[in-house]
């Protein structure tokens, strides 16, 4: 089938959307900590049950103790402090801003990698990078009444979340590299065949546990460990939860790994990125939003700065 890695790509970008879309939603309902609790426990009872049909354990088998270290400090900068940021920027300044601020993302990756990896920073990555936040830039800013200075039409609260979501995420998809690096290294030659292409989800769920406990060791802090049972015993709730965590985890996550697999990876990576753009419609057609001209014009600009990151 022609472009099949393409139109897995567009699902994987729609698969976000919806995870964006019910987040902000369970997160105004429960709060962004229980949300992430919450949705991180479905999530390691989900792969726990596709480890088990696939490789014959549901745990991450053959993980060693670097495997597990790398990979707990990627769930700790990107489950615990980016996901936690990207929910509070939810109920800050809505998904559609929050998705925007995700296509920082890519540029913090890179920064990430070339400062832990050793990884090359060209001028063609860098100019990407500028374009990027151009976008935002676009989107965010407006001149004052005199016309003589600029100023921020979003929460600054809201903005400064949004920011630490996008470096949440990269930085922490640079450390979920080195871990899966060592992961693979442990993993040995007899292993099941399934074991390699489980992998990632094997890693996902290293991420999911520590990233989990985490936030239920937030809750236990705040003294608020009744809002996680709670939300349990709400079937509201756990319809979102289900929702987000089979639209995350379960869909995006193995929609994503087929679609670099079938397309190349650059077009991949920008037709996934796309989600700021899909997530326009329910805004407009469900929550009735007016979108001004300038903040499509900057969300093309930052969708571009994404798109030559990963073409040039």
């Amino acid at each position: 089938m022609y472009y099949l890695g393409e139109i897995i790509s567009l699902g994987v970008a729609v698969s976000w959307t919806v995870t964006a879309w019910f987040s902000d939603k369970e997160s105004r309902r429960v709060g962004s900590t229980v949300t992430n609790a919450l949705r991180l426990t479905l999530a390691v009872v989900f792969l726990a049950f596709l480890l088990w049909i696939t490789v014959g354990h549901p745990y991450p088998v053959y993980a060693d103790g670097r495997t597990w270290l790398w990979l707990s400090l990627s769930a700790l900068v990107g489950y615990l402090f980016g996901d936690w940021c990207l929910f509070n920027c939810y109920l800050s300044i809505g998904p559609r801003f929050g998705q925007l601020f995700m296509t920082i993302a890519p540029p913090m990756a890179a920064l990430a990698g070339w400062v832990l990896l050793g990884e090359t920073l060209g001028w063609k990555s860098i100019l990407a990078m500028a374009v990027t936040l151009t976008g935002i830039a676009i989107s965010i800013l407006s001149r004052d009444s005199g016309g003589h200075h600029l100023k921020l039409d979003l929460p600054l609260k809201g903005i400064l979340l949004g920011i630490g979501a996008g470096m949440g995420q990269g930085v922490g998809l640079v450390l979920s590299k080195v871990g899966m690096q060592y992961y693979s290294a442990a993993v040995p030659a007899d292993a099941p065949a399934m074991m390699e292409t489980m992998l990632p989800f094997a890693s996902t769920m290293i991420r999911a546990i520590i990233g989990g406990s985490g936030f239920v060791l937030l809750l236990a802090l705040r003294k608020n460990l009744s809002g996680y049972a709670k939300a349990v015993k709400d079937p509201v709730s756990m319809k979102y939860a289900a929702i987000i965590t089979f639209f995350g985890p379960a869909v995006g996550v193995s929609m994503s790994l087929m679609a670099v697999r079938y397309a190349n990876a650059g077009i991949a990576s920008t037709l996934m990125a796309l989600t700021p753009v899909l997530i326009l419609a329910p805004e407009i057609l469900i929550n009735k939003k007016k979108i001004r001209f300038k903040e499509i014009l900057g969300l093309a600009v930052s969708i571009t700065g994404v798109a030559l990151f990963f073409l040039l």
